[in-house]
């Protein structure tokens, strides 16, 4: 009977421990994601006749720390064929389990509650916790309030780095589609 509950409180500790890896990913606070996507190439307009959307920048910000350092440049590209691209340059921050890429409806989110609190809408996995990287903007998305880019991890419902958009000459205020879209 002891030898029984010898194997079985083995048992219990390896699966705990490997479910308490899964969920926490320890690794991922010392090992780095490296990513280096190049700019996206932009295709022509696909209607014929009509104009082409003036390709440029949107929007730029820096990343500041929340929870976690963070820096780098977050800049909103128009392409030339209309689509719009979050783009980040010589981004870093700290790695960890289940993070994600989202824009606010803020100016800034220097906590874990505005986050929540102001709405938000997800863009994605993040790539890599460092490096050059681009996320395609939905066309709903209203950049009039959408305002800040927050690296957020989902498991713990944290806000690791933010930067806050800054409008390039009034740029945002023609690109908009939707101007209540907030999937959050």
């Amino acid at each position: 009977m002891k030898r029984y509950m010898k194997v079985l409180g083995i048992v219990v500790l390896l699966a705990g421990g490997s479910a308490g890896w899964a969920l926490f990913r320890p690794e991922r606070l010392w090992v780095d994601a490296r990513v280096n996507e190049s700019f996206p190439a932009a295709a022509s307009p696909s209607a014929a006749g009509s104009p082409a959307p003036t390709a440029g920048v949107l929007a730029t910000g820096s990343f500041h720390g929340v929870a976690h350092p963070g820096k780098g440049t977050a800049a909103v590209h128009r392409l030339a064929d209309g689509r719009r691209v979050l783009r980040f340059t010589n981004f870093e921050t700290s790695n960890g389990p289940d993070v994600h890429v989202y824009l606010v409806a803020a100016a800034d989110a220097s906590d874990s509650a505005t986050v929540t609190r102001a709405g938000f809408v997800e863009l994605g996995e993040l790539k890599g916790n460092i490096g050059d990287q681009n996320y395609e903007l939905p066309a709903s998305v209203d950049l009039a309030r959408h305002r800040a880019v927050t690296i957020w991890c989902k498991r713990f419902s944290v806000n690791f780095a933010t930067a806050p958009l800054t409008s390039t000459s009034g740029a945002i205020s023609s690109t908009n589609t939707n101007q209540g879209g907030n999937a959050s």
